[in-house]
């Protein structure tokens, strides 16, 4: 049993959304391996007062409360020199100060979830023998998507943090002794960006908790009865779920509606933005905020639908779909690194209103359960967490 530093710039539980659902089953599989050291983040009033949940997976831990302003602050202090606004955002001296302490007692590797927390440890002259970046997806990519969507002065900083950032995460990636990214696809696009690094970058997939995630289990019903259910689950005040669903809910749900003209689609996941909050003023759509539990709007749910525009790695809400063995529509870009087949496990629709549409109805079709059957038994062969992360004891250089 070994001592690890694990850093991640947002707090790993609860395990609800995109990255902390990594972070936390990365923890955990460590956790029953080694002694954990970790120092994290929290940023959102609804995620304080898990710090006693944590303490079962470590050794100690530094919870650090984050003020956005204060560190939005900071970012834009940061926008006349070379360094990246994210992780002047994550720039923290108690932080530092914490992490000092800990590398002098010397631990055997350091695991770090997103390059915000590399300033921490990378070129530090205590580092640890092993050091494990986990970028999990290539951001420069995302804020260079950002740019070209953006006019005024939004676009030129969008453009500056995807050059400075990559620039950055090149940087990194040469000094760590592996990079992972959550897809095949994100390697091997970061590999042609930073190619000096490519012999040390690898994948390691998300999973899914088929046991969490069983449409065997009872449910509560959340939806009115007799009207067929879209849904569509994720952080709502993250920029590509909200395109996601303003066109959805603008674009296809009337065509949707034109042929079962009682469905309803429900946008469930905490923080909507206001774009997404008056989506709700929309025949036929309701916008939940955060829920307790989001199974329930999966188990009895019709349809889940993921238009996305932009997808970077996986996306956990196709993941969750599909374990819960609903028939699932998704554009091209919300299915990568995931590998079921058009037709077989999940409908692939190209992302125009008719052609989004005609899926939906294919899959509110009678028969389309036995999609979302096949979608699950594909997943409980594939994507079960100690299958997908069971690389990660090699890159750090222990069992």
């Amino acid at each position: 049993m070994a001592d690890i530093l694990f850093l991640c710039q947002r707090i790993p539980f609860p395990p609800t959304k995109g990255d902390k659902i990594r972070s936390f089953h990365i923890l955990d599989h460590l956790a029953r391996r080694h002694r954990i050291h970790l120092g994290t983040f929290v940023d959102d009033p609804e995620d304080r007062g898990f710090e006693a949940d944590l303490k079962r997976y470590c050794a100690d831990a530094l919870v650090l409360p984050l003020d956005r302003r204060v560190a939005t602050g900071r970012a834009l202090l940061a926008l006349p020199s070379a360094t990246p606004l994210s992780i002047a955002f994550y720039r923290d001296r108690r932080m530092q100060r914490w992490v000092d302490g800990v590398l002098a007692r010397r631990p055997a590797a350091a695991f770090l979830f997103s390059s915000a927390m590399a300033q921490y440890v990378v070129g530090h002259p205590a580092a640890p023998p092993r050091v494990v970046m986990d970028f999990v997806d290539v951001d420069s990519e995302k804020w260079a998507a950002y740019a070209r969507d953006r006019q005024g002065p939004r676009r030129w900083v969008y453009a500056r943090e995807a050059k400075r950032l990559l620039a950055y995460d090149r940087q990194i990636a040469a000094r760590v002794d592996a990079s992972l990214f959550v897809s095949q696809a994100e390697a091997d696009l970061f590999g042609t960006l930073a190619p000096e690094s490519a012999g040390r970058i690898h994948p390691l997939s998300n999973g899914i908790d088929t046991v969490f995630f069983d449409p065997t289990l009872t449910y509560a019903d959340p939806y009115s009865p007799g009207k067929p259910v879209l849904v569509f689950t994720g952080a709502m005040d993250y920029e590509p779920n909200v395109k996601a669903v303003c066109w959805f809910a603008s674009q296809v749900l009337p065509l949707v509606r034109a042929a079962r003209p009682a469905a309803e689609f429900w946008i469930v996941g905490a923080n909507p933005a206001s774009a997404v909050r008056a989506l709700d003023r929309h025949p036929g759509v309701t916008v939940t905020g955060r829920v307790a539990d989001i199974r329930p709007y999966l188990a009895h749910a019709d349809v889940a639908v993921a238009p996305m525009f932009l997808g970077r790695g996986i996306q956990n809400k196709v993941l969750e779909a599909m374990a819960m063995a609903r028939p699932t529509v998704v554009s091209a870009e919300a299915v990568e690194g995931i590998g079921a087949g058009d037709g077989a496990e999940l409908l692939v629709a190209p992302l125009s209103p008719r052609g989004f549409a005609d899926a939906t109805l294919e899959a509110l079709a009678p028969g389309a359960a036995a999609l979302g059957q096949r979608a699950r038994r594909y997943l409980l062969d594939a994507f079960a967490w100690e299958r997908t992360i069971a690389p990660l004891g090699a890159c750090l250089g222990l069992p």
